[in-house]
């Protein structure tokens, strides 16, 4: 009997240590699927603009025929549980049988000793059955848990410093970048030795043609990623010095695409954070001379919106991402093409926003249009990651010589699109 239920248990054993890979392979197959699934229906319209339906159906049958094979052979992999604990029972009870019969035929027990050896194997199957089962469901659970542990031991790439950690100091921020060089991929460098100073409460348009690296620059000023030479500070602190949510406290940054959740504007304005009064919120959209457009809605701060913000244009949307940064009283502004999509009169309310958010304030502006970097007191041209022109606005549209010069010229739609 020991032996029959250590031999059960040994292949149940073998069994699970088979098993948990293919089911964790499952796993990563099936959130490839979901993931995939997810982004084309959010992204339908644009697909049956762009006539790629059978492109993506292409690929959602290759995803759909992994995940399926996948599921297959994990299946099958456990399923084998099932058979070999019928196969060791069978073999089991047939040895019982065989030692009962033995031990009658030798005299050393009766018959009813030997049916009772028979007996007591049959008595295990059902326990061991229920072991079994329970391996089968903790396969996919001890799967579920290793993708888990995976993911938990994923270390950020941007993290505070061990030890002290040196506060931003208040007021508009001036901003240094000392030798900036980044890359997504070694041997794929985005930024070279990039370098120039912003002194507190100006602000700098940076322009440049797509995938010259204006974005990844403003990223590495809001410390999404730091750069792997050179350094960044604010405030004349390396912001490898000071904590992440110092740096998410002081700097704030509006992009093209704005983030709404199911709620009221009055929610998405504040971010659900409760100790912000209403007060605050008629002052931060009355500086930004938003209060007008605020009252215009159906119902004010309390008009319900869905989750992708549907029921609002993209300029006030825009508006709104303007008033979250006001209500944050940012040191540092980040603008990245934030007016790019928008219509005429839309984008005229954004910039007299933007004017008010900017008073005080140190900012840094991406943009294409002509109009959005006129306010700008200096300009940072970027060309393959590298500066080619920097210096105070003022002074380089009034050089012939310069490439500002020329953009103005030229114009910069065309000429940086």
């Amino acid at each position: 009997l020991v032996a029959y239920t250590a031999v059960t248990l040994w292949v149940l054993g073998r069994i699970q240590r088979l098993a948990v890979p293919r089911w964790a392979a499952e796993r990563q197959a099936g959130s490839e699927l979901y993931g995939f699934i997810e982004e084309r229906i959010s992204g339908a319209e644009e697909i049956r603009a762009a006539g790629a339906e059978a492109h993506t159906l292409r690929r959602l049958y290759a995803l759909m025929r992994v995940f399926t094979t996948r599921a297959r052979t994990a299946a099958v992999v456990s399923g084998l549980a099932y058979q070999l604990t019928h196969l060791v029972y069978a073999v089991g009870y047939a040895g019982g049988l065989v030692v009962g019969i033995y031990l009658f035929q030798q005299g050393a027990a009766s018959l009813g000793s030997a049916y009772l050896i028979t007996y007591y194997i049959t008595m295990l199957a059902d326990p061991l059955q229920s072991i079994r089962e329970q391996a089968e469901d903790f396969q996919k659970a001890a799967a579920a848990l290793q993708r888990i542990d995976d993911l938990l031991g994923w270390q950020p790439q941007v993290a505070d410093p061990p030890g002290l950690v040196q506060p931003l100091p208040g007021g508009a921020l001036e901003v240094a970048c000392e030798q900036v060089s980044f890359h997504y991929e070694e041997d794929q460098p985005v930024l070279h030795a990039v370098s120039f100073t912003i002194r507190p409460g100006r602000v700098l348009g940076i322009l440049g043609r797509t995938g010259s690296g204006k974005s990844t620059l403003t990223r590495l000023l809001f410390r999404l990623y730091d750069p792997q030479r050179g350094s960044v500070r604010l405030g004349g602190v390396d912001l490898r010095e000071t904590s992440v949510a110092d740096v998410r406290r002081r700097v704030s940054m509006v992009t093209q695409d704005v983030q709404l959740f199911q709620g009221s504007v009055r929610e998405n304005l504040a971010f659900f954070n409760p100790e912000i009064s209403s007060t605050r919120l008629q002052e931060a959209l009355h500086a930004l001379h938003l209060d007008g457009w605020v009252d215009a809605l159906p119902r004010g701060l309390d008009t319900p919106l869905e989750s992708g913000g549907h029921r609002l244009s993209a300029g006030e949307a825009q508006l709104l991402a303007l008033g979250r940064a006001f209500l944050k009283d940012p040191g540092l502004l980040i603008l990245d093409e934030a007016s790019a999509r928008l219509d005429p009169f839309s984008e005229a309310r954004l910039e007299e926003a933007i004017d008010g958010l900017l008073a005080g304030r140190t900012g840094v502006v991406v943009a294409h249009r002509l109009k959005t970097v006129a306010r700008a007191d200096d300009i940072l041209i970027l060309e393959a990651g590298r500066v080619v022109e920097y210096g105070p606005r003022a002074a380089l549209a009034a050089d012939p010589d310069s490439r500002f010069y020329r953009l103005l010229q030229s114009g910069l739609e065309e000429v940086l699109a």
